[in-house]
């Protein structure tokens, strides 16, 4: 609970958060109902919610040595990306071999270990 009960728009940014996740999940009856538990309108944890939202929304231009690192990690899972496809189309492939061969037993009976 946070240190001024008695005046929730006074409360910490953190405190508030803590109630919008709190209610996110509530219907109109049990926010309600958390509401006069606690003091507070759901006009309050509407608006809460509005702000965390926009807080979240509003980002700050990236610094040169951000847009370094995230050009080279976007490389990186480029590289590790095109590795993936080559393994799984080499994986497939030998897949296809291994039925092949099966088959080509099955049809011909021949022992699998000379």
């Amino acid at each position: 609970m946070p240190a001024d009960p008695a005046n929730p728009e006074n409360w910490s940014g953190a405190d508030k958060l803590a109630v919008v996740l709190e209610t996110a999940a509530l219907n109109e009856e049990q926010l309600s109902e958390y509401c006069r538990r606690k003091g507070l309108y759901p006009e309050q944890i509407a608006r809460w919610k509005e702000l965390a939202i926009a807080g979240n929304e509003s980002s700050r231009p990236l610094s040169q040595a951000e847009r370094r690192a995230l050009k080279k990690d976007r490389k990186t899972i480029r590289a590790l990306e095109k590795e993936l496809n080559r393994k799984d189309k080499a994986l497939a492939e030998a897949a296809a071999l291994l039925v092949l061969q099966k088959k080509v037993q099955a049809l011909w009976g021949e022992p699998e270990d000379e």
